[in-house]
C-alpha cells in the first residue's frame, strides 16, 4: 500500500487487528535505498503490527535517498553531516507522530527499526526521547552521540528495549562501533541484546530470525 501525503514518503502494511489501536513499526532504510529496501521485511512481521517504511528526504545521484550526507572525500576521510542528521532526526520524530494520528496508531506501542544510517537515526530519535519508543531495532549501526538532544541523560530511559546486531565482516560500518552500544546503553539504564553474525554490511536469515523472536517477545 502506498501512501504520499504525510511529510516522508512511506509504503504501509495495515495492521490485522479489526479493533482498538493497532501497535506499529517504522522502518528506516540506510544510505542510499530506499522505502522498498526494509519493507520487503513487511510479509514476516507480526500481523496485529502496523507496518510502516519511510523515504528518507535527501535524494542523491543516480538514485537512492539518506538521512543525512556522507562526504567519501580521500583527503579529509569519511565523514557525516551531524546538521542535517539532527534535522532528519526530527523529521523522524514529526512523521512518527503524524502517521499515529493519520493512521490512528497506538502512540503507546511504537517500535523503530532501522539499518545502518537509518539505525543511527533511530537510536538519535529513540535515546533523545525514549518516553515515545517501546522498541528499538538497529541493524548495522551504531550511536552518533552529536545526534542526540541535550540533556538525554537526565531523560527515563526505562521503558525502552534495545536489541542491536552487526556484521562481524562489515566493510563499511566497523564492528567496533557497534561493539560500543551495549556499555553505552547501560549507562542509561536501556536494556540491550546485542549480536554478531559470520557476514558483511547487510541482515542473515539468522539475523533476520533472531530479532524477529526478539521483537514477537516484547509485542
Amino acid at each position: 500500500m502506498t501512501l504520499s501525503s504525510l511529510t516522508l514518503e512511506h509504503l504501509l502494511r495495515p495492521s490485522a487487528l479489526k479493533e482498538g489501536k493497532p501497535p506499529v513499526i517504522f522502518l528506516f532504510h540506510g544510505y542510499g535505498s530506499n522505502e522498498e529496501d526494509l519493507f520487503s521485511f513487511a510479509p514476516e512481521l507480526p500481523e496485529e503490527l502496523c507496518v510502516i517504511a519511510a523515504r528518507a528526504p535527501l535524494s542523491l545521484q543516480p538514485f537512492g535517498y539518506a538521512w543525512y550526507s556522507i562526504n567519501f572525500d580521500a583527503s579529509y576521510g569519511k565523514w557525516s553531516d551531524v546538521a542535517q542528521a539532527c534535522e532528519s532526526r526530527e523529521k523522524i520524530l514529526h512523521f512518527v507522530e503524524e502517521a499515529c494520528d493519520a493512521y490512528h496508531l497506538d502512540k503507546n506501542r511504537v517500535s523503530l527499526l532501522g539499518f545502518s544510517q537509518g539505525s543511527v537515526l533511530c537510536y538519535a530519535a529513540a535515546l533523545s526521547f525514549p518516553e515515545r519508543f517501546r522498541n528499538l531495532i538497529a541493524l548495522s549501526g551504531y550511536i552518533d552521540e552529536q545526534t542526540l538532544v541535550e540533556g538525554y541523560r537526565e531523560k527515563d530511559h526505562s521503558s525502552l528495549n534495545v536489541y542491536a546486531s552487526h556484521g562481524q565482516m562489515d566493510m563499511v560500518i566497523p564492528p567496533e562501533w557497534a561493539q560500543k552500544t551495549p556499555p553505552f546503553l547501560k549507562t542509561l539504564g536501556v536494556p540491550c541484546q546485542y549480536e554478531e553474525f559470520p557476514m558483511g554490511h547487510g541482515v542473515s536469515p539468522r539475523n533476520f530470525e533472531s530479532f524477529l523472536k526478539w521483537l514477537k517477545n516484547r509485542l
